[in-house]
């Protein structure tokens, strides 16, 4: 009796047994079979790789590094300093670009074009050999326009290269092409006189500031280019010889525009006295992104106070209204400058009055947000990113733009504020310029 209650309760304890294992196995295939179905639906939330994640997401990843982008460009034009940080936000962008082949997924293309023209655009001085941040690698570049850039002959007289390099002799100098008009043509005489840059130092010399500007009428019928050609001037009393000689070419086009060449040079003084000029890249020294600082093509001269040669003013003023005749910078093959957008003060007053406020747009200062006034594709080309903050800020705070806006100093400085915030605001409810530009909100807009 004893033997049959213990084989009666052994035989249920193993049926309780078996039928848990089985309750066990049960919930583990629901479980099985849910995990299944969460891999193969669900995956198409999480998505395997980070290119699959994006394209299911693009907004989302377009947006953040469009913010990215913004503030360390921000930084960047702030402070040099700060230029590595943006390059490795453009340089993760770019390469993003090229593994996940978005520049060729024709939805991702055609929703966000800016976006793509815009960072290939800007990311051209990344690649190598392409410095001076043209479409075409930088050697190709100077043998393509050898021509367009070459010093003309009479300015690599011997005898002249030593007497343009210090101040000391400059006037022997300007004796020399007083010489040369006259031989020539009323139309041909070149337009020359000696300043001082307000903002920029020459590329061997951030310290040195004097110039010797030499314009070399051009025939654009027999497709000579006008050539601005200066010379870097040792300041008086220092021993180590300034060594910049630039070219800056305009060939003028029919139809309203003219095309950009650039070149840099650096003169070699040798012991025996001879002195040898050659390109700036092709000795070596590398070269810089032309455009960022010429975004009109070329410049108008503001000199420092006081600095042009005795009797030299109206020869600035003959060559500032040469360059306004010009018409509309364009960079030939080279770029394509309307994919780095519109640049500065281009905001419409329903943004600006939502960003400063309401009665901003009445005072002084809004009043003098027209950039865009001049600075367009039609004009002189946008002042967009990247560009150079020196000029920037000297040309506004300098009292040199906007041309006919008497403002006190201080609104200056608030100008200039206001104009770089608006610019590279990445704000939510506000966003600015470039981040409007950059996720396609512009399209519709005329700026």
């Amino acid at each position: 009796m004893i033997e049959d209650n213990a084989s009666i309760c052994f035989l249920k304890k193993t049926l309780d047994y078996r039928w848990h294992m089985v309750t066990i196995n049960f919930m583990s295939f629901r479980l099985g079979i849910i995990g299944l179905y969460i891999f193969l639906v669900g995956g198409a939330v999480y998505a395997g790789t980070p290119c699959e994640r994006l394209r299911l997401q693009p907004d989302a990843w377009v947006t953040a590094r469009t913010d990215a982008l913004i503030r360390t460009a921000k930084a960047a034009f702030e402070n040099d300093e700060a230029k590595d940080a943006y390059n490795r936000v453009l340089d993760g962008i770019a390469g993003t670009f090229r593994r996940c082949k978005l520049d060729t997924d024709q939805g991702f293309a055609s929703r966000y074009r800016e976006f793509i023209d815009y960072i290939e655009t800007a990311s051209l001085d990344r690649l190598p050999g392409h410095e001076l941040g043209f479409i075409v690698p930088d050697k190709q570049y100077f043998e393509e326009t050898s021509e367009l850039v070459k010093i003309p002959d009479f300015l690599l007289d011997p005898g002249f290269l030593r007497i343009v390099t210090r101040s000391e002799t400059l006037s022997k100098a300007k004796a020399y092409l007083r010489s040369l008009n006259v031989g020539r043509g009323p139309s041909d005489q070149l337009i020359f006189f000696s300043y001082k840059s307000r903002h920029l130092g020459t590329p061997d010399n951030d310290d040195s500031y004097r110039r010797l500007l030499i314009v070399v009428p051009g025939d654009a019928a027999r497709g000579v280019p006008e050539k601005w050609v200066q010379f870097g001037i040792t300041d008086p009393g220092v021993r180590i010889r300034t060594r910049n000689v630039s070219v800056v070419s305009a060939m003028l086009g029919q139809d309203g525009t003219y095309n950009t060449y650039f070149k840099d040079n650096f003169r070699t003084y040798r012991r025996d006295g001879s002195i040898s000029i050659k390109g700036r890249w092709e000795l070596g020294y590398g070269d810089d992104n032309c455009a960022s600082c010429h975004k009109s093509g070329v410049l108008p001269i503001f000199p420092v106070d006081g600095s042009v040669g005795k009797g030299e003013q109206p020869s600035v003023e003959a060559v500032n209204k040469r360059f306004r005749s010009y018409g509309s910078p364009r960079f030939d093959k080279y770029l394509d400058a309307s994919k780095l957008g519109p640049g500065l003060s281009t905001a419409s007053l329903e943004d600006r009055a939502g960003r400063f406020g309401k009665h901003f747009v009445q005072t002084d200062v809004a009043g003098a947000m027209r950039c865009a006034n001049c600075h367009t594709p039609d004009g002189l080309g946008y002042l967009n990113w990247p560009m150079d903050q020196t000029i920037i800020d000297s040309f506004i705070n300098g009292g040199q733009m906007p041309r006919g806006h008497a403002i006190r100093q201080s609104e200056r400085e608030e100008l200039y504020k206001k104009l770089i915030q608006e610019y590279f605001s990445v704000d939510k409810s506000h966003p600015g310029i470039l981040k409007l530009w950059l996720l396609g909100k512009l399209r519709q807009r005329p700026y």
